[in-house]
């Protein structure tokens, strides 16, 4: 791998490009969601189908994508908005926002099971 690639700035970079694909890609579903809620019956078969476990896994992990998302869209705000005084200062912002995403998911999947 190549040096500029193995740091953790580049593994955020991308961590936050990924998840926003993700996200992406989950928004034709939660419209079809959206437009089941027209009809009673469509609504109840797909809330049905939301209870099993494996679709409880894959909100977890779209909770877990969003989360990650916003904090390291919140990361890039900073880094593009506020001066740095120099160094690395900038690195200390991916480990809490990676843990914060995490402990979100982790609430929602107490919640969710």
């Amino acid at each position: 791998m190549r040096p500029h690639r193995n740091h953790r700035a580049y593994w955020a970079f991308l961590g936050h490009r990924l998840s926003g694909l993700a996200l992406a890609l989950f928004l034709p579903f939660h419209f079809l969601a959206l437009g089941l809620a027209l009809e009673a019956a469509a609504l109840d078969r797909f809330l049905a189908w939301t209870d099993l476990g494996m679709v409880k896994l894959a909100e977890w992990g779209l909770v877990v994508l969003l989360a990650l998302h916003l904090f390291f869209g919140l990361r890039l705000l900073v880094l593009e908005l506020r001066p740095w005084p120099g160094g690395d200062a900038r690195l200390g912002w991916i480990v809490p926002g990676l843990a914060a995403a995490l402990v979100i998911g982790g609430v929602f999947l107490i919640g969710a099971f």
